[in-house]
């Protein structure tokens, strides 16, 4: 998927990336981080010149990064500047034969790009996650591999129905509640405005909702893997679950999730019940996805659609552009109305 290579994927955690190299996936690349000498994070392909070890088992000394094989050390550009057996100082130009891939830090995430676009004005910045620091905002962050590839994940971060059988009572239960909602595919992203949610949020309708009063339910995508799932409830709660999924290798995509929340003087306190209650779904989602990419494996993605599921080929359709190397936030812009039962 070359075309793909041109957006920013999380990396890894800034938090994560101390004194000593990290090694991940993104888009099928190996690749190593580490910080050089003035706090920059470097991303650079995980393979030593020398005997092709990886880079990322080795170690960072002043301000560069040694192999742990035959100590070979590189500097911030690539460009190898120590080398032993030779002495200490190499001769001639050797250098990764890839260069460093573009890094920057937002939000708490070291992000990382593997291609440029072709036309400037299809750059597309890293997203900005929603009250990042924001005062009277709580925060919850996870970390999650699942064995699915995007587009399922994507699918199913901003998928309703589900909710009632896969997380039923925890989230929601199945209970013939009528839902319409609002469809907007525009500018590479897809809006779902809901219409007629109440009370069917499981067991957090007690302390979320316990009047059963009108709740404000919006979903977004962004391309090219970003979902972002928003609840205004009438006392002024709010709760934002936000996941960017990031290809990794194969078909497993590492999902990094914030939970965001501001529930008025208990937002201090909510904290561990926000991180149980989202693992615990998280971890239910997990499940289901790896059992539907087995049959996915063998059968192939040929799926059936029914009312809600409109949203999903919105979201194909962008990925899908993206794919044949368009710029998605070209597509005519397309809005509708569905309904669907829960």
């Amino acid at each position: 998927m070359p075309h793909f290579r041109c957006f920013w994927y999380i990396a890894a955690e800034s938090r994560a990336l101390g004194q000593q190299p990290l090694r991940c996936n993104v888009l099928d690349e190996e690749l190593v981080l580490w910080r050089a000498e003035d706090g920059r994070a470097i991303a650079m392909l995980d393979r030593c010149l020398h005997r092709c070890a990886r880079l990322s088992s080795g170690r960072v000394e002043g301000g560069r990064l040694h192999c742990r094989y035959h100590g070979w050390g590189y500097d911030a550009a690539g460009q190898v500047v120590h080398i032993p057996a030779e002495g200490g100082c190499p001769a001639g130009g050797r250098k990764l034969e890839s260069p460093p891939f573009e890094t920057c830090e937002q939000d708490g995430y070291v992000y990382v790009r593997l291609a440029r676009p072709a036309n400037a004005a299809r750059d597309v910045p890293p997203f900005a996650m929603p009250h990042w620091q924001t005062p009277g905002w709580g925060r919850v962050r996870l970390v999650n591999r699942f064995d699915a590839d995007v587009a399922d994940c994507i699918e199913n971060y901003i998928d309703v129905p589900h909710t009632a059988f896969v997380h039923a009572k925890l989230f929601r239960v199945s209970q013939g509640e009528r839902i319409a909602a609002t469809v907007i595919r525009e500018n590479g992203m897809v809006r779902v405005v809901y219409h007629g949610e109440r009370g069917n949020l499981g067991f957090w309708r007690y302390f979320l909702n316990p009047g059963n009063a009108p709740v404000v339910h919006e979903d977004h995508f962004y391309q090219p893997n970003i979902t972002s799932v928003r609840y205004h409830l009438a006392n002024g709660y709010q709760f934002i679950i936000t996941s960017q999924s990031v290809p990794s290798q194969g078909r497993q995509t590492l999902v990094y999730t914030d939970l965001s929340y501001r529930f008025g003087w208990f937002t201090a306190l909510a904290r561990p019940f926000v991180r149980r209650a989202g693992q615990q779904v998280i971890d239910q989602d997990i499940d289901i996805l790896a059992e539907q990419g087995e049959v996915v494996a063998r059968h192939g993605r040929h799926y059936r659609y029914s009312a809600p599921d409109r949203i999903h080929r919105c979201v194909d359709e962008i990925r899908d552009a993206i794919a044949r190397g368009e710029d998605a936030r070209c597509l005519p812009p397309q809005t509708f109305e569905i309904e669907f039962y829960v």
